[in-house]
């Protein structure tokens, strides 16, 4: 099964990966019901050998003679019950943890196929803390029913028949305890599970918020916001605090219930009847060493289990909300048989194209566009234009409402995104970094590229010379999202990571606005390389950097209202004409929407 066809309910989703360790998890249980032999039959054994004390009736000194069987039997249960028991634990050692990483790591890889909109309305940290819970709750949950509801259960029928032989009524008492114990457990379970649902929900969505919050935190206090934040996850702690009460107050409620059952059916019911059973001469010393014993060690297992049933629940509910990032489809998916991407030339042609964002009008409307095969094309307009969507949708970020994109005459949903990608290479206007070396981040552009053609790559960009300043050079962290760097030192990282791709096809996103006009013109150079016998479109707010582009597209309200030359476009005196006078400083202003309308 693919990891985009993981299960989407919960019990299937477990057995999806439990089938895989199936055989291990047998062995593993098996072993952990010796916690059931131990308090079950170790009352048995203490039973014949207090029988066989009391009804001896030779010669004290041959009474080792008639004890070798119950000594034997308790010391074959005791190494029995020692040697399960490790057995177990070094099987789980091995078997959890590995099928702890087959869950995350299937869960991971669902996630990295979600769209570009998907991570846009989510937080990273709530999915992250999601992704985390699912394998250590599964866990959690596998280790409550195998070393602890089964073995109890287990406990229940080995003891109900050790009763039987003695006689049918403490059979007949202990049965109907443990069905009224379970009527209760069940009774109560369809709440308890709600409950433990929307705490996990509100648990999930605080751990986002305070991710969220950490991410921030040079926001936090360059506004000197510190009270502002604590307040603001207040509510959310406020939330998540009444959710857990209200789930654990429940819980106990049902533990009053089970402690009034075990009070009336174990201990009152069956001890009377066993008093009175040995008054009438019914039952031996040993037999009511044994009653009691046992009725003690199955209310201890019964009690242990109610007070885990609270543990249960909750991971449950923690299961049940981290398998919502399962649930949610993949938007953008590969066509059947989808093939991977063959360019050869590069050409980009946007064929009759309709798109809108959801519940938006359409920002294009039969858009017909043609991309010559090596074509320099600036991307113009004020933000909202739709220069930024056109790039986006050539990435296939968003899937469209109409029309099709080829490449080389191939429509790019009908080819594998990651070969679409492959083949593209993007400087986006702020680039993040992992935080990872420089040398793995500028690599992240070409995974096969060795350390000389990163160095290569680096001068290009001009960013080798910053990097043999610093301490640990190529090796040296950037930290999270490439924070322990300036904005212009990302960027030509982002830069590097372009040239060491060496993709036909190029997109600038402003590639070069967090950059001094002295390092700008440096960097161009390695640009003007890279551009070469490439197809590349260029988005700036900058129109200087577009005179020498071959071709330029001005968009308004999702329009090419304008296609042509530099030169062409001034002299037309129209759209680009009148951005190109407005420009402060050689870039265009932020215009508000309505004065935009007035200008035309």
């Amino acid at each position: 099964m693919q990891t985009s066809h993981l299960p989407k309910t919960l019990f299937a989703f477990f057995w999806h990966f439990l089938k895989k360790e199936w055989h291990w998890l047998l062995l593993i249980q098996i072993f952990n019901f010796a916690w059931s032999l131990d308090h079950t039959l170790w009352p048995y054994v203490i039973m014949t050998l207090i029988d066989t004390i009391t009804n001896f009736t030779g010669d004290k000194a041959d009474v080792w003679h008639v004890l070798k069987t119950p000594i034997l039997m308790g010391l074959v249960l005791w190494i029995t019950v020692e040697i399960s028991f490790r057995l177990g634990g070094i099987l789980s050692s091995f078997v959890f943890p590995r099928l702890e990483a087959d869950t995350r790591m299937s869960m991971f890889k669902y996630v990295l196929h979600h769209s570009h909109q998907y991570f846009g309305n989510k937080m990273a940290g709530s999915v992250a803390n999601k992704i985390s819970d699912m394998p250590q709750s599964m866990t959690r949950l596998l280790h409550l029913i195998m070393q602890l509801f089964l073995p109890t259960a287990l406990a229940l029928l080995i003891s109900t028949i050790l009763f039987a032989r003695i006689s049918p009524f403490f059979a007949l008492i202990l049965f109907g305890w443990v069905a009224i114990h379970m009527g209760i457990c069940l009774s109560f379970s369809k709440k308890c599970d709600q409950y433990a649902n929307i705490h996990a929900e509100s648990r999930s969505t605080l751990a986002g918020k305070i991710v969220d919050s950490l991410t921030n935190n040079a926001n936090v206090r360059l506004f000197a916001r510190n009270r502002f934040e604590s307040r603001y996850l207040s509510s959310f702690q406020k939330d998540e605090l009444k959710k857990q009460e209200q789930s654990l107050w429940y819980i106990e409620k049902m533990k009053i219930a089970l402690g009034i059952a075990s009070f009336l059916g174990a201990g009152v019911a069956l001890n009377w009847y066993m008093l009175y059973s040995w008054q009438q001469g019914h039952l031996s010393a040993g037999e009511v060493v044994f009653i009691f014993n046992t009725t003690w060690n199955i209310t201890m297992m019964a009690w242990l289990a109610g007070l885990e049933l609270p543990n249960l629940f909750k991971e449950i509910g923690i299961c049940r909300q981290a398998l919502t990032i399962i649930q949610d489809p993949h938007d953008i998916s590969d066509a059947p048989h989808a093939k991977p991407l063959q360019v050869t030339k590069g050409e980009i042609v946007f064929d009759r194209v309709t798109f809108r964002y959801l519940h938006h009008q359409n920002l294009f409307q039969d858009k017909n566009i043609i991309i010559e095969a090596g074509d320099k094309v600036g991307l113009v307009g004020f933000s909202g234009s739709g220069k930024t969507t056109f790039a986006n949708l050539i990435l296939r970020y968003y899937d469209l409402q109409g029309g099709r994109i080829l490449i080389d005459g191939q429509d790019i949903s009908r080819v594998t995104q990651d070969s679409l990608r492959e083949q593209i290479s993007m400087i986006p206007q702020d680039p993040t970094l992992f935080h990872r070396t420089l040398m793995e981040n500028i690599r992240y552009g070409r995974l096969d590229a060795t350390d000389e053609e990163v160095i290569e790559a680096s001068k290009k960009a001009h960013c080798h010379e910053f990097i043999q300043k610093m301490p640990e050079k190529y090796d040296a962290l950037v930290g999270e999202r490439g924070v322990k760097l300036s904005g212009g030192q990302r960027q030509r990282i982002a830069i590097a990571r372009a040239i060491l791709k060496n993709a036909p096809i190029l997109i600038l996103d402003e590639a070069t606005s967090a950059l001094d006009s002295v390092t700008e013109r440096e960097i161009q150079e390695g640009l003007d390389i890279l551009m070469q016998d490439h197809t590349t479109l260029v988005i700036a707010h900058r129109l200087s950097t577009l005179s020498g582009m071959n071709r330029i597209l001005v968009f308004k309200d999702g329009k090419i209202v304008e296609d042509g030359t530099h030169e062409e476009l001034l002299q037309a005196q129209e759209h680009y004409a009148q951005m190109w006078d407005m420009q402060a400083g050689g870039f265009l202003p932020d215009l508000p929407e309505s004065y935009e309308e007035t200008l035309y």
